[in-house]
């Protein structure tokens, strides 16, 4: 079993602009005692199949981690517009948060975001040069949470539920009835 899980991942400014910081909160329950920190990472892909373009936003170490519930916030910069190819700016990117212990990635949690124009008029008619001082952001409020078997501390344990995958019903609902051990099942509830 997975000696973390989260929880909750609550985005504090969605949506917000284009060139906004992104801000977040992610509660996460750990059962056992960590020698190590976590490693969160914060990832754009603006290009699906061209892994070369994605961009990691940010990372941050947290710990020591009690058992318990535990939460943190975590603010990411904005992607680098001039490594997102003209054709993918507006319109659908993911964003991807990932936990990782001993460099070894337990969970990736991935988000649609929509990049649109902030007014109707640019929306349906837009400008030959992307104004990005006019784009906005909206986040997805539905996941798709990914685990993977890792060793923890303890000799020889690996977590259960490797690379599992399913939607999540919403962020706010990740707390509500989640079953490390069957999370198809719980998530389906």
């Amino acid at each position: 079993m997975s000696l973390v899980t989260i929880r909750n991942v609550e985005f504090l400014n969605n949506p917000a602009r284009f060139s906004d910081v992104y801000r977040f909160r992610v509660t996460f329950e750990c059962i056992a005692q960590l020698q190590e920190d976590l490693e969160w990472k914060l990832i754009y892909v603006s290009c699906p199949g061209q892994e070369e373009l994605d961009q990691e936003l940010d990372d941050c170490l947290v710990g020591p981690v009690p058992v318990g519930v535990n939460s943190f916030e975590f603010e990411g910069t904005p992607p680098d517009p001039s490594k997102i190819p003209t054709e993918d700016v507006l319109g659908v990117a993911a964003l991807i948060l990932t936990g990782s212990y001993k460099d070894q990635e337990f969970v990736r949690v991935g988000y649609y975001q929509n990049t649109e124009y902030d007014n109707e008029e640019m929306k349906e008619n837009p400008p030959a040069t992307i104004r990005f001082e006019r784009l906005v952001r909206d986040i997805s409020t539905k996941p798709r949470v990914t685990r993977f078997q890792i060793k923890w501390d303890a000799a020889g344990q690996v977590a259960a539920g490797a690379a599992t995958s399913a939607a999540v019903p919403s962020a706010d609902d990740l707390d509500d009835g989640m079953d490390e051990d069957n999370p198809q099942d719980a998530m389906m509830q």
